[in-house]
């Protein structure tokens, strides 16, 4: 029996309604459920609890040359540091600083802020920073004190300014005391995301995330810090209609972006439909999908999650094209959750799934 009856290539579609369906797909296909109709809004926000430790430090006095770290105490001649886990001090020039971000063209993410963010982006070694503006004096044993030394290690110029100076750089509300200047975040061409396994561990299907017309940078921060727990693979953020990586967005994803490839295409509905040729499962999130988003027989399968933004939700267009259209059940009075708390529970379902 074909999967859908009346149409051509992966079958018909009934409609804007609901629907869903099952059967066998094509050779190479994914044989699970078909699609379902209906419109609605989907949405919110959740995120890792507490900031990493930045591994133990006792005493704290700084002497000598830079080199080996133990019990806190930094001296001697230059050398391994105990306690591993960061890259040695680099030789030759320190890269000159920068007055103002460099122009971002795709993802963005060149100005980082935030205690965390900035922390993650040195650990993680993705991309060149440029800069670093610390404001006030640095309390010894702090995460700002962590990160200086960081910079020092991997000879990132840091510059220390006043409050009012950092407050006036900063696009962010509340930068902790500290702005990077980095290289713009990369991006990779669609069929290359598909390729993207989880880091550590063995290579599991594909797990991807794709964000439909979210416009709010900390709706998208925490977004992605989630899917970035819940071991989400690579990220389709289309040209338009979507934010892209702003400060906001880096210092509420807490450091999240370092860990995840991104896509950019110019249009999502094109993307879903490549993503289907390319043998993904499409799973759109919405409220009045047919298929409890607790029952997804796809889960373990190469997936995309497409979430939407709160109101709108899924774009028509964007909609037609997913296999499954998936619902959370709620139990209250409301009527819906926010982009992040919608997206956490699919994650995870998808997570819980596969483990």
């Amino acid at each position: 029996m074909s999967r859908r009856a009346g149409g051509s290539g992966r079958g018909g579609r009934s409609g804007g309604g609901s629907g869903g369906g099952s059967g066998g797909r094509p050779p190479g296909g994914r044989g699970a459920p078909g699609r379902g109709g209906g419109r609605g809004g989907a949405g919110g926000s959740s995120g890792r609890g507490g900031a990493r430790s930045a591994g133990g430090r006792s005493g704290g006095t700084r002497g000598g040359a830079p080199g080996s770290r133990s019990g806190g105490t930094r001296g001697g001649a230059p050398g391994s540091r105990s306690g591993g886990g960061r890259p040695d001090r680099a030789t030759g020039p320190r890269p000159t600083g920068r007055t103002t971000p460099p122009k971002e063209r795709g993802v963005g993410g060149t100005q980082v802020e935030g205690r965390q963010a900035v922390r993650e982006l040195l650990l993680a070694g993705r991309r060149t920073v440029y800069e670093l503006l610390v404001a006030g004096d640095v309390e010894e044993g702090s995460t700002l004190e962590d990160i200086v030394e960081l910079a020092d290690e991997l000879r990132v110029p840091v510059t220390s300014v006043s409050a009012g100076r950092l407050e006036s750089v900063a696009r962010t509300e509340a930068p902790q005391g500290v702005v990077a200047r980095a290289a713009e975040l990369p991006d990779v061409e669609l069929a290359d995301l598909v390729r993207t396994t989880g880091r550590g561990g063995p290579a599991g299907p594909p797990f991807l995330l794709a964000v439909d017309g979210v416009t709010d940078p900390g709706n998208l921060g925490a977004l992605l810090r989630i899917a970035e727990c819940a071991g989400v693979t690579g990220v389709v953020l289309p040209r338009h209609r979507t934010v892209h990586v702003t400060p906001t967005v880096t210092k509420a994803a807490a450091g999240a972006v370092e860990y995840l490839s991104f896509a950019l295409p110019a249009g999502l509905p094109r993307a879903v439909s490549d993503l289907r040729e390319l043998g993904v499962w499409v799973v759109g999130l919405d409220a009045d999908g047919p298929t409890p988003v607790h029952d997804l027989a796809v889960a373990d399968q190469p997936v995309c999650l497409v979430v939407g933004a709160e109101g709108p939700g899924l774009s028509r267009l964007v909609r037609e094209r997913c296999d499954v259209v998936a619902s959370i059940p709620l139990h209250g009075r409301l009527a819906s959750l926010n982009v992040a708390s919608a997206g956490a529970i699919a994650c995870y379902e998808v997570a819980r799934r596969r483990a």
